[in-house]
């Protein structure tokens, strides 16, 4: 796309239409509420060599190699899989953390497992817990919304900002800046033509009568989005961004426990650097390559090592710009593995999964709730005792982890929530 061509895609009136850049909407300093990031390994993990670790079973096929040696591990009430890189994360965070065993996805199929671990529905159409968030808690927000990939459905709720490329941002943000020596990426001349054409657009705009609610909307959108009050806020966070060559690049780094791609420390790093700008309200951090067919123990002790080290570093950085005590940290993915090897030493999709739930200083950490039996299928658990109950309990499904989610994060009676409700749903007091 030419630099004019982009320049006048800014200046349309339909701002926030289609998902995309969010052009800013409001001051940054607004919202002091919770923060929100929701982290999914796609592909499908492996919960009985992670949060809901399996020993081997006499008389039936090795569930994982690492109990042939092993044995299953403790931090507080949690129970862990001795693999990967396990031990310092699960022995670091375990007061952070709600453990949710034995969620069934119903299916073995990735677009379903997607659609329905982080929207919480079993067929597309919901919007991701991501959005919800955004559309609720910073509607008027810079970037309310960042993603990285992954499930990301809005439901036109709400828009999402891509941060695949943070320098972007910059440009945007900053256009008429000199960079590149005496360059700008816009130039003055430019710059000053496209402050004259939004002020006639916005004056003839006004001029128009009796529109519909949909259009009055759009055009106080674009009345708001590029005032100079209003555009603090995606200045701000332009500024916070590290030159490109000060970014965590793609490629290996000594973690806390283990060496780690890049990919999700970029995420985290941008993700915090919103969050500490007061733009952003929730993220999609994703990992990719949790689809482990062929060679499943050594893929998996990478991949998990990258994702609990990346996790880590998410804290740690909250901790030093001073959001930590705001953060909450939702870990999840398509479904699990099965609960044997097949030819290929890989494991295939299992419909039986787990989330984690992270959050400093709250009563409900330091637990695990939901049960699965040795060989990993998943018991009913009663919705007020949270214990096993095959006679009055329910098998726990995504539809439940999202209704209690959608109470405790205060969006509940939302007007995304009741546009997008889970009717005949149990009542399940995982934060009580």
């Amino acid at each position: 796309m030419k630099r004019r061509t982009f320049v006048r895609s800014l200046l349309a009136p339909a701002v926030g239409a289609m998902s995309g850049f969010h052009l800013p909407l409001a001051n940054a300093s607004n919202y002091d509420g919770k923060l929100f990031v929701f982290v999914q390994a796609e592909g499908g993990w492996d919960p009985t060599s992670f949060c809901d670790p399996k020993a081997n079973t006499p008389g039936e096929k090795v569930i994982n190699h690492w109990a042939e040696v092993g044995e299953i591990q403790q931090a507080g009430n949690l129970f862990y899989a001795d693999f990967a890189n396990n031990a310092p994360f699960f022995e670091k965070y375990y007061e952070r953390m709600l453990v949710i065993n034995g969620v069934d996805a119903q299916t073995n199929s990735h677009t379903v497992g997607v659609a329905h671990n982080w929207s919480g529905r079993v067929s597309e159409g919901y919007p991701s817990m991501t959005a919800l968030l955004a559309a609720h808690h910073g509607p008027e927000l810079p970037l309310a919304y960042l993603r990285f990939g992954g499930f990301s459905y809005t439901a036109g709720l709400t828009t999402f900002t891509l941060m695949k490329s943070p320098h972007l941002v910059r440009n945007i943000a900053t256009p008429n800046l000199t960079r590149w020596g005496n360059s700008r990426y816009l130039d003055l001349a430019d710059w000053e033509r496209f402050k004259r054409f939004r002020t006639a657009n916005i004056a003839r705009l006004n001029e128009v009568s009796q529109l519909l609610p949909r259009a009055a909307r759009n055009r106080e959108l674009y009345a708001k989005a590029l005032s100079s009050d209003t555009t603090e806020g995606l200045k701000h966070f332009a500024s916070l961004i590290p030159p490109d060559d000060e970014l965590d690049q793609t490629g290996e780094f000594q973690g806390a426990f283990n060496n780690y791609d890049g990919d999700l420390r970029r995420q985290a790093q941008l993700t915090i650097i919103a969050f500490k700008a007061r733009v952003a309200v929730s993220a999609d951090m994703v990992k990719i390559g949790f689809d482990t067919h062929s060679d499943h123990d050594t893929q998996f002790t990478s991949l998990l090592g990258k994702l609990t080290d990346s996790v880590n570093y998410l804290w740690e950085l909250a901790e030093t710009h001073d959001v930590a005590d705001r953060l909450v940290v939702v870990m999840g993915s398509d479904f699990g593995r099965t609960n044997h090897y097949n030819v290929d030493d890989g494991k295939d999709h299992w419909p039986i999964g787990s989330f984690i739930v992270m959050e400093k200083n709250q009563s409900w950490t330091n637990r695990v709730v939901g049960e699965t039996d040795a060989l990993h299928f998943a018991h009913k658990i009663h919705p007020e005792t949270l214990q096993r109950d095959d006679s009055n309990g329910t098998i726990i499904y995504p539809k439940h982890v999202h209704k209690a989610l959608r109470r405790y994060f205060g969006i509940e009676n939302s007007l995304g929530a009741q546009q997008f409700p889970f009717r005949n749903t149990e009542d399940f007091g995982f934060f009580e």
